[in-house]
């Protein structure tokens, strides 16, 4: 059962966000400030946190950033008041999900919980060493021990975008949703080829052959994807 925090200071629109939730069959969970949010979010692990931006004590941005630094591929949607742009850019910048302007209906809210959730279908685990063909990538010391005996090191954003993929193995991962969870930028609108540069730098350390690569896939018209090392190879 996924379970979903709610954390809104209004007690009738929470109690509505979390009957709709169970009724759904979500494992819901609430608080109603900013402070026992914060608590909530951050000693214990959600499939998804809803967080309205206003409230009492930590605001639901200060509460995303500070999860954030934990989990850095946490599931948030921002609940925020009409015409409150500037907080709802501010918390895509900081990696939100998605966002729910108020008023808004319980359908809404659902759908745009499921589609939150279905873009984020298991948690990662938690990767600090990568086999590759070429040898063991240890992300803790940004240093890769090739099979040959050499070394060679990765720059830290790269070692944020190997540690991101190989995370989500398997999974074929978009170049918005690289800008947003490793870059934090909201990639609505924004035409870059960092993603692009940074893929083809970090084939080279991982003597990836970018004609035909074997660890780090591209995925025709949807981004990139990790490849788990075969024994053997």
């Amino acid at each position: 059962m996924q379970q979903v925090l709610t954390v809104e200071d209004d007690a009738a629109i929470r109690r509505g966000i979390v009957d709709a939730l169970r009724f759904e069959g979500y494992a819901a969970f609430e608080a109603a400030t900013g402070d026992a949010g914060m608590e909530l979010a951050t000693s214990r692990s959600f499939d998804l946190l809803l967080l309205d931006v206003v409230l009492p004590g930590r605001s639901g941005l200060e509460i995303l950033q500070s999860v954030r630094a934990i989990r850095p591929t946490q599931p948030a949607i921002l609940l925020t008041a009409r015409g409150e742009e500037r907080d709802r850019v501010e918390g895509l910048r900081l990696g939100a999900d998605d966002y729910v302007v108020k008023p808004f209906s319980v359908r809404e809210l659902l759908a745009r919980v499921e589609a939150v959730l279905r873009r984020s279908p298991e948690r990662p685990r938690e990767v600090s060493e990568v086999q590759v063909p070429s040898g063991t990538v240890d992300l803790d010391r940004r240093e890769i021990r090739y099979v040959d005996g050499s070394r060679g090191e990765l720059s830290e954003k790269e070692v944020e975008l190997l540690r991101y993929l190989s995370a989500h193995s398997g999974r074929a991962i978009s170049r918005d949703e690289l800008l947003q969870r490793v870059w934090q930028l909201n990639p609505r609108g924004l035409a870059t080829r960092t993603i692009d540069m940074h893929i083809t730098r970090l084939r080279e350390k991982l003597r990836d052959d970018p004609a035909a690569p074997r660890t780090v896939l591209t995925v025709r018209g949807k981004g990139y994807m990790f490849a788990e090392a075969e024994l053997g190879t």
